[in-house]
């Protein structure tokens, strides 16, 4: 028998009170719209002409509205545990924030998550407010190599939001904000493995089963199945995986450098994190490929489930300095060097 050990309340009402402490410690930096579910920064940059907005299911913390702040997102809708927000508070954030320019929206390539923000898009247009969209489509496992625009956005959204957020900042209109966050989506490619399972709030089961002694190649970071179970590998042994599966399908163009970031998914520990990245340094070393910047941390999990991700970026002049600008996220890592 499973047994769901969480410190809830009403299960159905946790996005609510986890919104609510989160205002209880950040409130000096975010406010909570009328909706509930539309939350906007304070800290707005002035030169800002274009509003910058992420979001997605709860249950990811700090993805999406850990991603508030100066150098990243201006407002985030918030939706249900693993599923889309709605478009109330998709327009309603976007309205908030009047910018001259128009809204940008980035986020993960999901069913709901397109319908919902392509129906705000229609709504704010009728309002004469112009808008943008990215969507992330960084996890190499969900679609073969020319099928890009089918492919599941993971860590890679974090990547992407930086770089439209970064040149957001420098002044950009609509078109290079947007320009920005394509080119950086273009060069990004994620891949990820799965342990063990999590379990929403609301449900008695967990969303997935797997074997001790198991682990999944290319898992979602919502449970999607990946392209096999193995048994479980030693941490180089995963790194390597990951690193092929990415570099095969995008290798860097020569003399180009690299940004990796490893992701944990919620109950995997630094630990393990930087055992993978320091064997993924070796490799790169070993292929010839420069690693520019590593991160690591908690960027988008899955409540509690087991494993990491592994994003790479192919570096270009741009994206160096996008990468490397100054950001102030609500909460979560704060690893953007200036190097």
């Amino acid at each position: 028998m499973w047994s769901v050990q969480k410190l809830l309340n009403d299960p159905f009402h946790a996005v609510d009170e986890m919104l609510a402490g989160a205002l209880c410690a950040h409130g000096h930096a975010f406010e909570i719209l009328p909706s509930g579910r539309g939350v906007v920064t304070r800290a707005a940059e002035r030169t800002r002409r274009v509003g910058v907005i992420t979001g997605g299911g709860s249950g990811h913390e700090p993805a999406f509205f850990g991603y508030l702040g100066r150098g990243l997102a201006d407002g985030v809708p918030v939706g249900n545990v693993f599923a889309s927000p709605s478009s109330r508070p998709i327009v309603e954030v976007a309205r908030r924030l009047a910018a001259p320019d128009g809204v940008l929206f980035i986020y993960g390539n999901y069913e709901g998550d397109v319908m919902n923000f392509d129906l705000a898009a229609e709504i704010l247009a009728d309002a004469g407010i112009a808008s943008q969209t990215v969507v992330v489509t960084d996890d190499v496992a969900s679609a073969p190599k020319g099928r890009e625009s089918e492919r599941r956005g993971v860590a890679g959204d974090v990547v992407v939001l930086k770089a439209a957020g970064a040149k957001a900042d420098e002044g950009g209109d609509l078109a290079e904000v947007t320009a920005a966050a394509r080119h950086a989506n273009e060069q990004t490619r994620s891949a990820g493995v799965g342990l063990a399972p999590c379990t929403l709030p609301t449900a008695a089961a967990p969303t997935f089963e797997i074997a001790d002694g198991e682990m999944d190649i290319g898992m979602g970071v919502h449970g999607e199945a990946g392209i096999r179970r193995t048994a479980l590998a030693t941490a180089d042994e995963v790194a390597d995986v990951l690193l092929t599966m990415i570099l095969e399908d995008q290798p860097p163009a020569a003399g180009e450098p690299v940004q990796v970031l490893v992701n944990t998914l919620g109950s995997t520990t630094l630990m393990e994190a930087y055992i993978v990245l320091a064997r993924v340094r070796s490799q790169l070393e070993d292929r010839g490929i420069e690693l520019h910047r590593a991160l690591v941390g908690e960027y988008i999990t899955s409540l509690e489930m087991a494993g990491l991700s592994l994003t790479v970026t192919a570096l270009d002049d741009e994206l160096v300095r996008l990468l490397a600008a100054p950001a102030e996220p609500l909460f979560g890592p704060r690893s953007w060097p200036d190097r």
